[in-house]
């Protein structure tokens, strides 16, 4: 059985994510984390009649309770997104979050797979890859950057203009976690689906900014929560799943030296020097298994925009690299 760490899971994201985990088959132990609002979360979550255990720390003096004896540990914590916000705002709030996170766990739980919903993801999960190669425990096979929301949407939109069952619709979505960087691969849809170059545009652009979507919808109130931490409840129980036997394919943000054999295709279609990049993977109990390789060549209009994600992934992933290397270690 496998113990779960949710590390601000008094949140927007946090509690619903921590309720669908608490109905994860394979998890036994769900450690939640909070700096507020934590007895109250747990104690709640705690009534549901499944089997796992529900444990809650509060404050940075417990954070290293919390993820003791921890197999995964899932990071939401950080400031929502905004109306107005731009991207450096919540950069600039939410990387030192991140930063002093993946410390605690590079001291607790060095070997747990880590997985990562803290936006900007495209600059998190750099700086995450930064604290633990300065921990000497890092792992790319064992750091994610969870990108199911776009999958999800992906699936869900195209559901919405042709009336194919989401549930069954697979869309490979391949570059980072925001705007011009989310390249859905419409074109290798299963079952695949007939879309004329208009249609594809119109679901491309929705695709890219759905989040956006959505915070207009909650009226500055908020952005992507319900969904967010549905995403992130299916990605970590394929984690689950993973650690426990079973091999599984996702696809996630991860660092391309987890495989770097099978990282040669995405490089020659655009992502060339990147370290980072989403991609299909196959999990297993060691994390990433290997990045699985599309099915086809994707066509002239993704190709263009696998290369518009690339140049801004180089610049989303040195402000991560910029951050780090300008700010001395905390310990």
């Amino acid at each position: 059985m496998v113990a779960v760490a949710v590390i601000g899971a008094a949140g927007g994201i946090g509690q619903p994510l921590s309720l669908l985990l608490k109905l994860t088959p394979g998890i036994s132990r769900l450690s939640l984390y909070d700096i507020v609002n934590m007895p109250g979360v747990a104690t709640d979550i705690s009534h549901i009649n499944t089997n796992s255990s529900v444990e809650f720390y509060v404050g940075q003096s417990q954070l290293s309770n919390a993820l003791r004896g921890i197999n995964i540990v899932v990071i939401s914590a950080g400031v929502a997104r905004k109306p107005g916000m731009t991207r450096n705002d919540l950069f600039s709030i939410n990387a030192s979050i991140v930063r002093e996170l993946i410390e605690a766990v590079a001291d607790t739980c060095p070997k747990a797979l880590i997985a990562i919903v803290t936006n900007p993801l495209n600059s998190t999960v750099p700086i995450a890859a930064h604290v633990l190669k300065s921990k000497n425990c890092y792992n790319p096979k064992r750091l994610f950057g969870i990108t199911t929301l776009d999958s999800i949407r992906a699936s869900r939109f195209v559901r919405d203009t042709h009336g194919i069952d989401a549930m069954e619709l697979h869309v490979p979505v391949v570059g980072g976690h925001s705007g011009n960087t989310i390249v859905p691969l419409l074109s290798m849809a299963t079952p695949q689906v007939k879309l004329s170059q208009k249609e594809m545009e119109d679901l491309v652009q929705r695709i890219q900014y759905g989040g956006d979507e959505v915070v207009k919808a909650k009226d500055g109130e908020g952005s992507a929560t319900l969904s967010m931490a549905y995403a992130g409840a299916r990605f970590t129980s394929s984690l689950v799943q993973a650690v426990g036997g079973a091999q599984v394919m996702e696809s996630a943000f991860v660092p391309l030296a987890a495989d770097s054999q099978g990282a040669h295709q995405i490089r020659r279609l655009g992502a060339n020097s990147l370290d980072f990049f989403a991609v299909p993977i196959e999990l297993g109990k060691t994390g990433t298994l290997r990045i699985v390789p599309l099915d086809a060549e994707p066509n002239m209009l993704e190709l263009k925009a696998i290369d518009i994600a690339a140049r801004t992934l180089k610049d989303n992933i040195a402000q991560g690299i910029k951050y780090m290397d300008s700010n001395q270690p905390l310990y």
